[in-house]
């Protein structure tokens, strides 16, 4: 249980640097966002945890596709902002981010990459 906690404890502590990063800089939040690092924290998690190397490396293989559908929803994001608000254009981004995964797995699929069942 002690792990588990501690696991949390970390990775929270990251969300809370960005976001105290971001209200001090748009740009170094910006930039530590944009650091994979839940998911160098994940992949260290896996690892402690005794993880095959197969799933660790399947883990990086897949947020790297994963990725990938989610860059429109940073350009819309600032743009609807302003317009519309912060919680509907949270929603709008949601949808859109739903909608770029379906239709990226779409494509990807006739490359043999299978992101969603």
């Amino acid at each position: 249980m002690a792990w588990i906690i501690t696991k949390y404890m970390l990775t929270a502590a990251v969300v809370v640097l960005i976001s105290e990063a971001a209200k001090r800089s748009d740009k170094l939040g910006g930039f530590i966002g944009a650091l994979p690092l839940v998911t160098l924290l994940a992949l260290i998690w896996l690892y402690v945890e005794k993880q095959p190397q197969a799933k660790i490396a399947n883990h990086a293989w897949y947020t790297f596709w994963y990725v990938v559908p989610t860059l429109p929803m940073f350009l819309v994001f600032p743009y609807l902002l302003s317009r519309i608000g912060f919680w509907p254009t949270l929603a709008a981004s949601v949808v859109i981010t739903l909608v770029c995964f379906r239709l990226f797995a779409v494509v990807v699929r006739q490359f043999g990459i299978e992101l969603l069942p």
